[in-house]
Order: C-alpha cells, then sequence, then structure tokens
C-alpha cells in the first residue's frame, strides 16, 4: 500500500529527515550499481593477462555483454514500475545484479564471462528507472535536478569504489574474489531498502492535469494507468525528449569508455601499476565527479525556474568545454599535468546528469515516469555502454601496429568528438523544452 508522505512545505522536519534518509539509501544502492558495473574496467588488466583478450573482446565484455538485457528488459520493468511497488522491483534487481557479480569471479573463459555479465545486465535493468520515479515522488518539482544530482552522486562514489577495491582486492587476493566481495556486499544491501524504504504516492506535488485519466483517482487504479502506447504518443510529441535521449547517449559513449579504458591508459602510457592507476583515476572520478554532478544540478533549478532551456544548455556548453580539456590532458606526457588537466573535464563531462535526467521526468504524467526515463535509459545504455566501450577498445586495436602502447592514448582523443555530438543534441532539445514541459 502506498504511504503517504506529508510535503516538504508542510513543515514536518521528520518528513524531511525521512526523504533525505531516503535518498541516501537510494544513493548506496546506486552506488552498488556502478561498483558492480564499472569494477571490471580496473579488473581488465589482469582478466586480459589470464584469459589472453584482446581490446576489442574487453570492450565487449564490458560493454555490450552488460548493455544488451540492461537495456531490452528496462522498458518492460519499468512498465511494471508504474504499476506496482517500485521498491520491490529495486529490491529483486539488487539481489540479483549482486549474485551475478559473485558469479564473475567464478568463470574460467570469455564466453562465461560474457554470460555473467549478462546476468548483471538483467538485475541492473531493474535499479534505475524505479529509483528516479521515487525521487520524484518524494521532492516537489523545484529540488528535482539537485535530487536527481545526489542520486547521480553514485555514478562517481561507485565507479571510484569499483575501480579502486578492485585493483587492492586483486592484489590482496584475486580478480576473481574482488567480483565475489563486492557481490556479496551489494546483497546485504537489500533487506535494508526493502525493510526501510516506503513506497510513496505517485504524482507528490503535482495535481493532475485536466481531463486526464489519473485525475480522481489513485495511481495504482488501471483506468489510471496509461499503456506503452500512450506514453509512446506523448513522447511521440516531444522531439525535445528524442533530442535530450540521443545527447545523453553520445555523451555516454564516451563517458562509458572512459570509465572501462582510464585505468588501463594509465597503467599502459604511464607505467603505472595497478593499484597506483587505480587511485589514480579513482580519484579523478570522485572529486572531478561529485563536483560536476552537484553543480549540474544546482545551476539547473536555479537557471531551469526562469528559463527551461537551461537544462539542455548547460550540459551542452559543459560537453563542449570538455573536448580541448580532455585533448590536452590525455596527449601530455607529464603524469601530474595529465591528472591536474583531466579533473576538469572530468567534472564537466558529469555534470549533465541532473539537468537532463530532471528535464525527462518533467516532460511526462507522473504516471509515465518510469517507462518514459526506461525509454531514456534504452537509447542512452545501449548505444552509450554497448558502443562506446567497444569503440574505443576496437579503434585501439586499430593504432597499435604504429601507436604500441600508446594506442588507447589516441583512442580516447578521438572520442572526444561524441561529446560534440551529444552538445548539438542539446542545443536542439533546448529550442522546444519550453513547449514540451508538462
Amino acid at each position: 500500500m502506498a504511504v503517504k508522505i506529508p510535503g516538504p512545505a508542510s513543515g514536518h522536519a521528520e518528513a524531511l529527515s525521512y526523504r533525505a534518509y531516503v535518498l541516501a539509501v537510494l544513493v548506496l544502492v546506486y552506488t552498488f550499481n556502478f561498483i558492480d558495473r564499472q569494477i571490471v574496467g580496473i579488473l581488465a588488466v589482469p582478466i586480459k593477462a589470464e584469459l589472453k583478450l584482446s581490446d576489442t573482446e574487453l570492450g565487449l565484455m564490458g560493454g555490450l555483454a552488460f548493455a544488451l538485457f540492461y537495456t531490452l528488459l528496462g522498458i518492460p520493468i519499468a512498465r511494471l514500475a508504474d504499476r506496482v511497488s517500485r521498491v520491490g522491483i529495486m529490491t529483486v534487481a539488487l539481489g540479483l545484479w549482486s549474485v551475478m557479480t559473485a558469479v564473475c569471479g567464478m568463470t574460467h573463459s570469455f564466453a562465461q564471462l560474457f554470460a555473467a555479465r549478462l546476468g548483471v545486465g538483467v538485475g541492473e535493468a531493474g535499479g534505475v528507472a524505479p529509483a528516479y520515479s521515487l525521487i520524484c515522488d518524494y521532492f516537489p518539482s523545484r529540488q528535482r535536478a539537485r535530487a536527481l544530482s545526489v542520486y547521480s552522486f553514485g555514478i562517481p562514489i561507485g565507479s571510484a569504489a569499483g575501480i579502486v577495491l578492485g585493483a587492492f582486492m586483486t592484489r590482496w587476493m584475486s580478480w576473481r574474489l574482488a567480483f565475489v566481495f563486492v557481490g556479496l556486499a551489494g546483497l546485504c544491501m537489500a533487506p535494508l531498502l526493502k525493510a526501510t524504504v516506503r513506497e510513496p504516492v505517485r504524482g507528490f506535488d503535482e495535481p493532475p492535469a485536466e481531463g486526464s485519466l489519473a485525475e480522481a483517482q489513485p495511481a495504482t487504479h488501471p483506468k489510471a494507468q496509461p499503456s506503452l502506447l500512450d506514453v509512446l504518443r506523448t513522447l511521440a510529441g516531444k522531439p525535445s525528449f528524442w533530442a535530450l535521449a540521443l545527447g545523453g547517449a553520445a555523451s555516454s559513449m564516451m563517458g562509458y569508455g572512459l570509465f572501462f579504458w582510464m585505468p588501463s591508459f594509465f597503467f599502459r602510457s604511464f607505467g603505472l601499476t595497478l593499484v597506483q592507476a587505480s587511485l589514480a583515476y579513482g580519484g579523478l572520478v570522485l572529486a572531478g565527479g561529485l563536483t560536476g554532478i552537484w553543480l549540474g544540478g544546482w545551476l539547473a533549478d536555479v537557471q531551469g525556474a526562469r528559463r527551461k532551456a537551461a537544462y539542455a544548455l548547460i550540459p551542452a556548453f559543459a560537453f563542449l568545454a570538455t573536448i580541448p580539456l580532455y585533448a590536452v590532458g590525455v596527449l601530455s606526457t607529464e603524469l601530474g599535468v595529465c591528472i591536474a588537466v583531466l579533473l576538469v573535464p572530468t567534472a564537466l563531462g558529469l555534470a549533465w546528469l541532473g539537468p537532463v535526467l530532471g528535464a525527462v521526468q518533467h516532460l511526462v504524467p507522473a504516471t509515465m515516469r518510469a517507462t518514459a526515463s526506461a525509454i531514456f535509459l534504452f537509447i542512452n545504455n545501449l548505444l552509450g555502454i554497448g558502443l562506446g566501450t567497444t569503440l574505443i577498445g576496437a579503434l585501439s586495436d586499430a593504432l597499435h601496429v604504429r601507436a604500441g602502447a600508446d594506442s588507447l592514448r589516441y583512442a580516447i582523443v578521438a572520442g572526444t568528438g561524441f561529446y560534440l555530438i551529444a552538445a548539438v543534441f542539446l542545443v536542439l532539445a533546448s529550442r522546444r523544452l519550453e513547449n514540451d514541459w508538462e
């Protein structure tokens, strides 16, 4: 049964503190989501050595293997999340992806590891879109970009933790035990999520649209539930949604590629040990990611209240600024200069999360949010995770004859072209956001 949560304007300190608690739990779950998703990036070095894989095979295992079922199952799971308990769906998803992460540590071939990563993707398909919908029902519209930004802290925290923990556990134990350890740790979170996070009323802070199916009916009422065709019809009339989705996908092709390949870049181009490479890139992701995500969400809430186009223009400008900075940092032969320069584009490259995710939630009614989010994630992740990691790995293989150990350096620089494509789509989205806003 849905639990009525008092609104923030009501002055209930307990309600405010409980919202903060719920957001903290969701961030922790998302952190494990990204630990399990990104730990394979730092473990790619020992995995490649033991299983004798090429960069292309590593890219397929780290990208396509995860993205295949993650994207395909996201929409039907989100349809379910628009009808039944989102907390229940997330609990099952967390348990499944944690178990499959542990199974990765029991594999002995590329095919087995590929299949186990498919299982991780199946579990994580139910972890994100329901959380977006939950957050929008716990926080008022004027705070959502910041709330979604805080939720997105799970990306840099989880990625950094996966990279650093993976390296240290591989040093102390083995890459197989690293998978098992983080998988079992995530499994322990499932009871906490189920027992302490309540299912809120859908559509908090938003009266239903006049004449809508949801008017004067609870969200669980059958007639209040839009069909997938209803959602697609709504989105078909919102060109800004598709531009935001394609812009996010283009940026994610570079973003996920960086998460996977940067530890190997530091290992190959600067001769760092696995632990040193993990600390170098883990520190960049944590410091830069937290700063960029928060600033992006804060700016979107402040500027978006005056002009909705800001939700798209802020990340567009950030993406354009990353391109020369990544080129300077990655092409530098001095480790200190490389790390110092890369801190800024690491922040700018993640500033899009709060603004774009916040905008997507406002393009559809409350009863369509999980499904619309899943469609957004389908486009974003199928291209971002499925292609980005693989394309950078394939380009690195192609350049290896000429560039040797530095082939990955030049492949990463070439990949910044995805940020230019992302900026173009977001500028196009900015022109329609005001009209498409619900």
